[in-house]
């Protein structure tokens, strides 16, 4: 039985003050953070990530330390964290939901074991790993994908949203262009276009695909969707589309159309609706993975994770503004209803 939550709306989380993520504490073995967003956005993470790793027996400031650093977006920078991090001699990295980070750490510190937390990127296809069961080498982390990968999920969230949306006609993606990721494996928008391709064919509506090449291009893309009468808008779930998430709904806003997105803190943002694999809990488990590494383990032989929580969010403040009514069978399985 899902268990429903009523919460309010909040504008941000809690920020991380530069001093408790500066300085790890001697003579414990580090764990290197890096996170290619913001601190308020990766706050649940890393409080996700601390979680795994009490529930594993380590406590931080007495089994080991932590030293995190933030992107804030610039990708760019990602080298550079990498760089400052490895400095610090740390006994594992740990990243986050960004094929790019890995990279950087990677480059930086191959010989450092590092896990991978929240990619929805298949590792094998990436090149990062052997197999699920043994990766080999020196990652290994949970991946957002589950059994059935891109097309099962993608299916599944188009099913609640055509149920929370029945006048769905014709849905607009929003999503990276390709030539900003020109590497296939690593690209989400490609799988998630022929994933909603094939759910549009099945529940019977017009797919539209609308790229950007940065936000700066998303007024252009709502516009350009106005035009084509899109009955709702898709958020790609690439982690780029999350570098200014305010900015995002208020756009979306503007539009006064439906809005479909994959991680919970769109829906909880202002967005209509969310469901995917549950990231703080994907995290959580990378806590125990870390542990194990603490503690010996090799990362080639810890197997590499599929997600199992799936969590359901349903805005309901804005779904009242759209003149939308949630059926009452909808909303005993939402997992969260933002009042």
């Amino acid at each position: 039985m899902r268990r429903r939550q009523f919460i309010s709306l909040v504008c941000g989380a809690t920020t991380w003050p530069l001093k408790a993520w500066a300085q790890p504490a001697a003579n414990l073995p580090l764990v290197a953070v890096m996170i290619p967003f913001t601190a308020d956005l990766g706050a649940e993470r890393i409080t996700a990530l601390r979680l795994g790793l009490k529930q594993a027996g380590l406590i931080e400031g007495t089994h080991y330390a932590l030293a995190l650093r933030f992107a804030n977006g610039d990708y760019a920078r990602l080298p550079e964290l990498a760089r400052e991090l490895d400095a610090l001699k740390p006994r594992v990295f740990v990243v986050t939901s960004s094929a790019t980070a890995i990279a950087a750490a990677r480059k930086q510190a191959p010989d450092t074991p590092l896990v991978f937390a929240g990619i929805a990127a298949d590792p094998i296809a990436a090149g990062y790993a052997e197999s699920y069961a043994r990766p080999g080498g020196m990652m290994t982390g949970a991946v957002m994908n589950a059994v059935g990968g891109e097309e099962s999920l993608t299916s599944k969230r188009i099913g609640f949203f055509k149920e929370l949306v029945p006048s769905l006609t014709r849905l607009g993606m929003i999503g990276l262009a390709d030539s900003v990721n020109p590497v296939p494996s690593l690209n989400l928008a490609i799988p998630e276009r022929n994933a909603l391709r094939k759910a549009s064919a099945h529940f019977g509506f017009e797919f539209s695909n609308y790229d950007i090449r940065t936000l700066d291009d998303l007024d252009a893309a709502v516009a350009s969707g106005l035009r084509d009468n899109v009955s709702a808008f898709y958020i790609s779930g690439d982690p780029r589309m999350n570098l200014d998430v305010p900015r995002v709904v208020a756009t979306l806003a503007r539009s006064q159309k439906p809005t479909c997105a994959v991680y919970p803190f769109w829906a909880k943002a202002g967005l209509l609706m969310s469901y995917s694999t549950d990231p703080n809990d994907g995290m959580r488990r990378v806590g125990f993975q870390v542990a194990k590494i603490i503690g010996g383990a090799k990362p080639g032989e810890l197997p590499i994770e599929q997600a199992v929580k799936f969590t359901l969010v349903i805005n309901q403040k804005t779904a009242k503004q759209l003149g939308i009514t949630p059926s009452p069978t909808l909303l005993a399985q939402a997992d969260e209803v933002i009042e």
